[in-house]
């Protein structure tokens, strides 16, 4: 297996902002670009949806959360994943790749010595939950488990078919870790899913940067996010249990989920989970609950050192590109932040259902 680079993609990424805004990164300055419009009307952020209500809840908004009481922290709003389990257990058996995963563990060959490596994670959770206008039974979820339908979600991310039998975890014995201990990724009666996102705005630039500084590696930073996923419609077993995690009193009738089990670089899983339930006291309506889970690999947000040799960018955190903090995050998928690409990603998600 090849050494990670993730710190190093952050580092390019950091590089740009600093070339754009150089005193203000010295200065350890919080820059978030506000939210646009569109989004800040549509998105109500809440301590809790569980506790939010949905009595009053209109169409078209959105009751939202991402566990972010001081986003001025760079890390704020990312758990530990062993934390997250004792914490909030149901959520993490939920949105896990699958319910026994745990951090990985591999062997890691360097200079050709082999050795082996556990690697934490930390995970960004965003939670929403909004109200469509219809019954729940009038609701087809096998039309929105399709490869079209997630090309529209994001335009800018590109999608295409993949075998199951070249899903990397599948088929490569170096990702082991990745299997699910089940069944392959990627069964019948999923689609699966080739993703590609190429960074946007600077952040190409800052690549290139970060290669040169790393002149000589075996690897060069790749100036795009790649990753495989297996989107699926939940079957009645898999859904029973998702009340709980709900919190809302009333049957679940369907469940939708996105699982992302390879990554190339940054993130070393995903998921997109929508639960769909009858809205208490009005059957003809819909209450979807939403989540966005994405797990860190740790040495992207713990190898701050490599910040130092470049003195514009010493107060300039990882953290603070991902969770959307820095001068340089642009447009409104992953090179946003996390929480601007969780939030339009509901956004998407709600509007598709109100008008199918």
């Amino acid at each position: 297996m090849h050494r990670p680079f993730p710190a190093t993609l952050l580092l390019a990424l950091a590089l740009t902002g600093g070339a754009v805004r150089p005193a203000l990164a010295q200065e350890g300055i919080k820059l978030q670009p506000p939210a646009s419009p569109a989004v800040s009307e549509r998105i109500k952020d809440v301590p809790a949806i569980e506790a939010a209500g949905v009595a009053g809840l209109k169409p078209g908004t959105i009751l939202f959360t991402d566990h972010r009481d001081d986003p001025a922290k760079p890390e704020n709003g990312l758990v530990p994943y062993l934390d997250w389990g004792k914490l909030r257990p149901g959520e993490r058996a939920a949105l896990a790749p699958h319910p026994g995963y745990v951090e990985p563990d591999y062997v890691q060959t360097l200079n050709g010595v082999a050795k082996r490596r556990h690697e934490t994670l930390k995970v960004y959770v965003a939670q929403g939950r909004f109200v469509v206008a219809k019954a729940p039974e009038s609701i087809d979820l096998a039309a929105y488990a399709t490869l079209g339908f997630v090309a529209k979600m994001d335009p800018v991310i590109k999608h295409k078919a993949l075998n199951p039998a070249d899903a990397t975890p599948n088929k490569d014995p170096a990702a082991a870790f990745a299997k699910r201990p089940d069944r392959p990724w990627c069964e019948v009666g999923t689609t699966c899913i080739e993703s590609r996102y190429d960074l946007e705005g600077k952040l190409p630039l800052g690549v290139k940067l970060a290669n040169r500084l790393e002149d000589g590696a075996s690897k060069k930073i790749a100036e795009f996010v790649s990753f495989q996923s297996e989107l699926r419609t939940l079957p009645p077993a898999e859904i029973a249990a998702l009340g709980n995690l709900t919190k809302l009193d009333t049957p679940v009738t369907g469940g939708l989920e996105q699982t992302i089990f390879w990554v190339n670089q940054i993130l070393r899983f995903g998921k997109f989970l929508a639960v769909f339930q009858p809205m208490p006291g009005d059957p003809a309506k819909t209450v979807v609950t939403t989540y966005v889970a994405l797990a860190i690999k740790g040495d992207v947000l713990d190898r701050k050192q490599e910040y130092a040799r470049v003195p514009v960018l010493k107060n300039l955190l990882p953290a603070q590109v991902l969770m959307g903090n820095s001068s340089f995050n642009t447009g409104t998928s992953i090179s946003a932040g996390l929480p601007t690409y969780a939030r339009n990603r509901m956004i998407a998600f709600a509007d598709a259902l109100a008008k199918n």
